[in-house]
C-alpha cells in the first residue's frame, strides 16, 4: 500500500543569500525514487520565489532573471546571539512561516516527511521548518537529509527536531526506513553505482520550472583539502552522456525550459568521456540550450577546441575554481590547477568569443593562515590574464583535510556550533588578514569595471 511522503526544502537563516540556480536536487531524485516505488509524493518549498500566497499578502515579488536566477523573498530576523559580533542584518530567505503553515496544513493525511539540508551554518532554517511540522502534523515521521545531516550528523541528530538523521546518499536509507517503519517492501531498488538507473527527479513538482540543474556525475576524481566531495561520495561515477543528452532534451520537450544548471565537481574532467559526447549529442537533436555552471569548472581541460565547444553550445555562466595564485598553496590544497594553466585557458575562452566579465575565477578567502598579500597577489594575477576574480569566502567543513588546520586558526568554537561555519564570518581571520582588510578588498573588487 502506497504512503504520503511530503517533501520540504527549508529557509536559508543566514547574512546573505541568492538562488545561483540553486535547486534541492538530491530531495528531488528521491520523488521521484519514491514515485517509482508506488508512493505519492509532495513537495513544499520554504524557498520559493514563486509563491502565490505571499504576494496575496502584498508582499512584492523576489526579482528573478530570464535564465533562471535570482532573489528570494526576504525577512530580517533576529541575529543568533553568537553571531552577534557581524554587524550585519541576518535574515530567513524564502516565504514566511504563517504562509508555509498554511501550505503545510493542506497535507494532514501525510504518513511521512522528508526534509533536506544544505550548508551547515543554515541549521536554524531546518530546524524551524520541522518544529511547524510538529505542530501542524503531530505524530509524523521526520527524517533529516542532506549536507548538514550528513557533515554535522551528532549536531543534526541533538538539536534538527527530526526523528532521524540520514548520513551522505538516501535512496537505499530511505527505502530501507520506509520499510521498517510500514512494512512496506520496495519494489525498485536501483544498483548504487549505476546513476543512470535512477528515475529523472520530479521537477513536475515544481511551482515553476524556471530552470533545470542536470547531474553528469557524482564525487570527483580530485581530493581538495577544503572540499567534502568525496565525503559523501566514496566512488567517482559517471552517467551515460548520451542518457544526459535524453534527460535535458525531456525537461526541455516536456516544460519548455532553456536554463540548465551543472554543478558537478568534476563536468570537464576527462573531456572525451563526458562533455564532448554530451554536447554532440544535444548539437545532433537541435536542441537549443542555455548552460550555467556556478560550481566551478577545471581550467586544466580549456583549451582551443574546448573553448570553441564550450561558446557555440550556449555555456553563458562560467566559474572556474583557481583558488589560489600561490605555488605552495596550490600544492597543499590539491594542486588541481597551476597559473600556466589559468593563463592560457583564458586567452582560448577569449578568442573564443568570451568577454573578461563572463570567465569568473574563483578564489580562497579567509582559509587558515593565508594573508592579505596572499589574496591580493591572487586577484592581480586574474586581472593580468584578462579574468573576473570572484572571491570564495572560506566555510570550514568538518572532515576534510583542511578542518583540523581551521580549528586551530579559529578563535571561534567551530567544532561544536555550525554557526561559526558562516562564510561570512570569515572564522580563520588572523592579524595580517583581518575582516577589515577582508571587506576593504570585497569592496575594491566590487567596484572594478572589466
Amino acid at each position: 500500500m502506497s504512503k504520503n511522503i511530503l517533501l520540504i526544502n527549508p529557509w536559508i537563516h543566514d547574512f546573505a543569500a541568492y538562488d545561483f540556480w540553486l535547486k534541492p536536487l538530491g530531495l528531488l531524485y528521491l520523488g521521484g525514487l519514491l514515485r517509482a516505488n508506488g508512493h505519492e509524493v509532495s513537495y513544499l518549498d520554504c524557498l520559493d520565489p514563486y509563491s502565490p500566497l505571499m504576494l496575496e499578502k502584498g508582499i512584492r515579488a523576489p526579482r528573478r532573471h530570464a535564465h533562471g536566477h535570482g532573489r528570494f523573498f526576504r525577512r530580517v530576523i533576529e541575529k543568533p546571539s553568537c553571531l552577534q559580533s557581524l554587524p550585519r542584518s541576518y535574515c530567513r530567505y524564502g516565504i514566511d512561516p504563517d504562509v508555509f503553515s498554511m501550505e503545510l496544513a493542506k497535507y494532514k493525511n501525510t504518513d511521512l516527511v522528508l526534509v533536506t539540508s544544505m550548508m551547515t551554518y543554515w541549521y536554524p532554517g531546518v530546524a524551524e521548518a520541522i518544529r511547524i511540522v510538529r505542530d501542524i502534523l503531530p505524530g509524523i515521521p521526520v527524517v533529516l537529509g542532506g549536507k548538514y545531516a550528513s557533515l554535522c550528523f551528532d549536531h543534526a541528530t541533538a538539536f534538527s527536531g527530526a526523528d532521524y538523521v540520514i548520513r551522505g546518499r538516501g535512496e537505499k536509507p530511505v527505502l530501507d526506513l520506509i520499510e521498517n517503519l510500514f512494512g512496506e517492501t520496495p519494489a525498485f531498488v536501483p544498483p548504487e553505482d549505476n546513476l543512470d538507473a535512477l528515475p529523472y527527479p520530479a521537477f513536475d513538482l515544481l511551482r515553476r520550472i524556471d530552470q533545470i540543474p542536470v547531474t553528469t556525475s557524482l564525487g570527483c576524481p580530485y581530493r581538495c583539502s577544503y572540499c567534502s566531495s568525496h565525503l559523501f561520495y566514496k566512488k567517482y561515477l559517471r552517467r551515460d552522456p548520451v542518457l544526459v543528452a535524453c534527460e535535458i532534451e525531456h525537461w526541455q520537450k516536456s516544460s519548455g525550459v532553456t536554463d540548465f544548471s551543472f554543478y558537478d565537481d568534476a563536468l570537464l574532467v576527462d573531456p572525451e568521456g563526458m562533455i564532448i559526447p554530451l554536447l554532440a549529442e544535444i548539437k545532433r537533436r537541435n536542441l537549443s540550450c542555455r548552460f550555467h555552471c556556478p560550481n566551478g569548472l577545471h581550467v586544466r581541460s580549456i583549451d582551443k577546441d574546448m573553448s570553441r565547444l564550450l561558446f557555440n553550445a550556449g555555456f553563458k555562466t562560467i566559474r572556474f575554481g583557481f583558488e589560489t595564485a600561490d605555488f605552495q598553496c596550490q600544492k597543499d590544497t590539491g594542486g588541481k590547477v597551476q597559473n600556466d594553466e589559468l593563463h592560457s585557458a583564458v586567452i582560448h575562452l577569449k578568442n573564443a568569443g568570451y568577454a573578461s566579465a563572463d570567465i569568473g575565477v574563483y578564489l580562497l578567502c579567509g582559509i587558515p593562515g593565508q594573508k592579505a598579500a596572499d589574496v591580493l597577489q591572487s586577484i592581480d594575477f586574474v586581472l593580468q590574464c584578462g579574468a573576473k576574480p570572484v572571491l570564495a569566502e572560506y566555510s570550514p567543513i568538518p572532515g576534510t583535510k583542511m578542518w583540523p588546520d581551521a580549528v586551530s586558526a579559529s578563535i571561534f568554537d567551530i567544532e561544536d556550533e555550525p554557526l561559526y561555519h558562516n562564510n561570512s564570518l570569515l572564522c580563520c581571520r588572523n592579524e595580517d588578514f583581518s575582516y577589515e582588510v577582508y571587506s576593504g578588498i570585497k569592496a575594491k573588487l566590487k567596484g572594478w569595471v572589466y
